[in-house]
């Protein structure tokens, strides 16, 4: 799996460690970051449905 690096505002690191760990929805950061980028994605295909943009050919 590729590794990336991002700059993530504090308050958001902070605001996102209290739900990771033994006592939060995720295991680590890193996957808490994958399933917001997995929820975003999700989100933007369906305005792109919407609106008729979404690419449906599958090769």
């Amino acid at each position: 799996m590729p590794k990336i690096s991002v700059e993530i505002p504090q308050e958001l690191l902070d605001d996102l460690d209290d739900h990771v760990g033994d006592d939060g929805k995720f295991v680590n950061r890193s996957d808490a970051i994958r399933a917001s980028i997995r929820k975003t994605l999700d989100l933007l295909d369906e305005i792109d449905d919407r609106h008729d943009r979404l690419d449906t050919d599958e090769e």
